[in-house]
């Protein structure tokens, strides 16, 4: 799909996407959007597509950086309370507490003991949350490794995106094996009724980020709501359920 052709597909749903946040502003709705995924699977691209054309005022967008000291030495959820929505606001996660379960696992950023305990705590912590009125839409997007393979050499030799380039980021290949069996580790704790967990096939950019628009759209009920837009693109976006480590739309 060209640049032009998704200017020209994505425009209805930006329209959609406007009237969601007039009617979370409106309502003073509290929506938490959490976005994970394997290194260059287009989080950055689907996050800035989403939210494109939102108020800058009643939005957020959090990417966690490394911990500081004082951070690093409390409860591990509590670095992240502070950045929760409140009444009318949205709130992307670039990357979330699922750092704890997925790279830092991998790269023994933390131990055994910490994934255990956060594997054990999370969906508590997040039962909290939505129990308080918080709604919560998680994202995993995942690609293939030849299509990570190609966009981490494209990253690496684009002056544009010197930034996206991290030393994890020459570990995401070698340790392909770990990161998908941190990854299926990872949702079969955290899903749950309150928080599922929906997957992103993303090895088709473009079409992952209109696919994503209108699985946020068809979570969401708000006023003015264009049901032939604000419906799932289920053939891209699946419900996460066990059958998924099985039929070959996770990445292996």
């Amino acid at each position: 799909m060209s640049a032009s052709d998704f200017e020209e597909e994505a425009r209805p749903y930006y329209v959609e996407l406007v009237k969601l946040q007039r009617h979370v502003i409106a309502e003073k709705l509290r929506l938490l959007i959490l976005v994970e995924g394997r290194d260059a699977a287009g989080k950055d691209g689907a996050l800035r597509a989403l939210t494109r054309h939102f108020s800058p005022r009643e939005f957020r967008i959090f990417a966690p950086a490394k911990p500081t000291e004082r951070e690093a030495g409390s409860w591990y959820f509590q670095r992240f309370v502070p950045q929760l929505p409140v009444a009318g606001e949205i709130v992307c996660f670039n990357r979330s507490w699922y750092n704890r379960a997925g790279v830092e696992a991998v790269m023994g950023y933390c131990t055994k003991a910490q994934t255990e305990a956060f594997l054990r705590d999370v969906t508590a912590f997040e039962q909290l949350l939505t129990a308080d009125g918080i709604r919560l839409l998680k994202f995993y997007f995942d690609v293939s490794r030849e299509e990570q393979a190609q966009r981490l050499e494209d990253r690496r030799n684009d002056p544009l995106k010197q930034w996206k380039i991290s030393p994890v980021d020459a570990s995401a290949q070698k340790l392909w094996p770990k990161y998908s069996r941190a990854r299926d580790r990872m949702l079969l704790h955290s899903h749950q009724p309150a928080a599922p967990w929906r997957i992103v096939q993303a090895d088709r950019k473009k079409r992952a980020r209109i696919a994503f628009m209108r699985e946020v759209l068809a979570a969401v009920d708000y006023l003015g709501r264009d049901a032939a837009l604000a419906r799932p693109q289920r053939s891209i976006v699946k419900i996460f359920s066990p059958e998924r480590l099985k039929d070959g739309f996770l990445a292996r």
